[in-house]
Parts: C-alpha cells; structure tokens; sequence
C-alpha cells in the first residue's frame, strides 16, 4: 500500500539532486519525467502498455489527499499534460490498477465513508512513523471516464493493495477481514474470496508473478513478545509502523511460502522481472540514516542482489511493462529543489 505521506516525509528530511548518468544506472536508458509536481505514486502499466494509472496529491490539480488518473504515454515528457482523473475526488484513494481491457482501472477509496480526506494521525512522541489503515478503504472499478462500475469489496475493516493477474483471471489484494493484515485473491467479479497469507503480521503490496502462478509481496514478521505486542496494538487503532520488512514469494493459493530478502530494514514494493526469475524492489538497507531508497534487482531464490538506481535518495514502486521493454518507478530525482516525488519512464537494459 502507498501512504505517500510516508516518503513525502522521508524525502522532507533530505533532499539530493542529481543528473541521472548512464553509467551511474545501465539498467535504465533514455529515461523520461511523466509529471511534474507534488507526490505521484504507484504507476503500473496498461495491459496493453499504452497507459499508466497512478495516484497524486498535486496541489496544482486542486487536490487535497490522493486520488487517482490515467496517463496516456503518447504524452510522455510533455510538462504540460493533465492526466485525466479517474478517482470520485472524494475521500482518499490509493493502489489503483488496469483491468484486462486496460480500459477500467481498479482502486481502493475511502469515499464511502466521507467526501473529506481521512484524518492524518498527529506525530508521536516517539517519533516512530505509522501508516494508516484506513478501515473505510474498499476497492472499487472505474470506467476510463472515471465512473465507478462496480464496488468488489464490502467487508468491514481494511480493503486495498490490489492487483490483477496477467492472466486476467484473479485479483490480489490486503485485508483486515480476519483481524490481521493478510493477502487474499479473487474473481475479477469480487466473488469467490479466498485467504492466501495467515502469519501474524502485515503482508501486502503483492504481485503476481509473469506467469499468474507466484505472488512476491512485503510482509513485517514481528517475533518477541514485545514486537507482537506493538504490532497488534497498532493494529486495532487501524496503524502499522512499516520500518522492518522483508520480500517473500509463495504460490497463488499461498503454499512454498518463502523469504526472499534477509536485508533488515525496509524492503518493499516488489514486481516480478519479465522473466519470472528475478524481482526488483526498493530498500533502504544500504543506508545508514534509514531514508535513502534505492531500487535493487534480486534472484528469486535470494541471490545475486544488484542494486539499480543511485540517483536521490527516494526510488521506489518499480513496475516492467508487460512486453518487458519499460520501467516506470518514483522518484525525487531532478525536482528542482523541491519536496516533488515524480514519476519516471526508462527502457529496460538486462
């Protein structure tokens, strides 16, 4: 799940600036902006890879919180390009996601339970930092013209972090229904709900893997008596602190359970490389004061970690096209000196 609020902060605290240099970065050629203000978010790519859905909260489109658009990438570059909104404009939004017609887009929202944007928790003490799980968040289709089709998820609690299978047949996505924060699948049409994670803690942000059969997903393990306690705490005031995740992998129906990524900090939003043998990710790990991300390539099996991006110190949501030839992702890189968090498309170079 995006909280943009979370790298919105990270970014705060220290901003790094930097033309992007091809040998700095091999993996990624003839790279482009797509937006250009505010905190754009989770772009994932059209089945058809002509467009992009993707969340943002610039103020210069007078918004609020987050909501959600449809990038045509016929307009890739073009500063002045207002992507259309897809969202209600009410509530918040997030993880939004194309359906096999690449026509109709899927998101989570909070409208349902109010037009305003949910209420922000105040920083703590502590200063430990928490997402929030919005319990009014339900995942919705929207057609191209931005009207809700169809409301897949009615349960009360937390309902979000959905994506679609690149066999079109089944959606992923995270839930409180059972009092934790676990993965399930489903029809396209909502129906037919199933549990595929049951450890105690947050499993989310999953993918299926190119050939529909393997999820990969963050997950937080909290394991003394203390982290269980704090977690389940948080949990039944709808909070999570997202500061110590692995990458995982299992199959569709959650069996071959396995961990990826032993790293330490924050490890998250994976997508499956187009050959189903490695994942990329964004992590923090390398870094010392705890926000500098960088996107990093790893084997499925938890070799070979190769790191990607080293430009900024924010680079995350990674997503390859369907053909393989593209990578969209996040970044701060070339905002000028500004808070922005943008949007950025490169060719892919294995």
């Amino acid at each position: 799940m995006l909280m943009i609020q979370w790298f919105a902060v990270l970014v705060n605290v220290f901003l790094s600036i930097k033309t992007p240099s091809v040998d700095q970065e091999p993996h990624l050629k003839n790279m482009r902006q797509l937006t250009f203000g505010g905190d754009n978010a989770e772009a994932y790519f059209s089945f058809n890879n002509e467009y992009l859905s993707f969340q943002s909260n610039n103020k210069k489109w007078g918004l609020e919180c987050d909501q959600i658009f449809k990038y045509d990438l016929k307009n890739a570059g073009d500063s002045l390009y207002s992507p259309p909104l897809i969202s209600t404009g009410d509530g918040r939004t997030t993880c939004s996601y194309f359906m096999p017609n690449s026509k109709d887009i899927l998101y989570a929202s909070t409208h349902k339970g109010g037009k305003s944007c949910p209420h922000v928790v105040p920083p703590r003490a502590d200063k430990k930092y928490l997402w929030q799980i919005y319990s009014d968040y339900d995942i919705f289709i929207a057609n191209s013209k931005g009207k809700v089709i169809k409301q897949l998820t009615q349960s009360p609690g937390y309902d979000a972090e959905a994506t679609v299978s690149p066999k079109g047949d089944l959606i992923v996505f995270t839930s409180t229904r059972d009092g934790d924060l676990d993965l399930y699948t489903m029809k396209t049409d909502g129906s037919d709900v199933k549990r595929v994670t049951r450890a105690l803690g947050y499993d989310g942000g999953a993918f299926f893997s190119p050939d529909g059969k393997q999820l990969v997903f963050r997950a937080s393990r909290p394991k003394t008596p203390e982290e269980v306690k704090e977690y389940i705490d948080l949990l039944k005031e709808d909070l999570v602190a997202p500061t110590n995740m692995e990458i995982y992998v299992c199959n569709v129906d959650g069996s071959g359970i396995k961990q990826v990524t032993q790293l330490g900090k924050a490890n998250w939003a994976p997508f499956f490389h187009p050959s189903g043998q490695k994942i990329i990710f964004s992590s923090n790990h390398h870094s010392q004061r705890g926000y500098d991300f960088q996107l990093y390539l790893i084997n499925a099996d938890g070799t070979g970690l190769e790191r990607v991006t080293n430009e900024s110190i924010f680079n995350a949501f990674p997503m390859f096209s369907f053909d393989g030839k593209k990578l969209v992702f996040s970044s701060n890189r070339n905002n000028g000196g500004t808070r922005d968090t943008n949007l950025f498309i490169a060719d892919w170079v294995d």
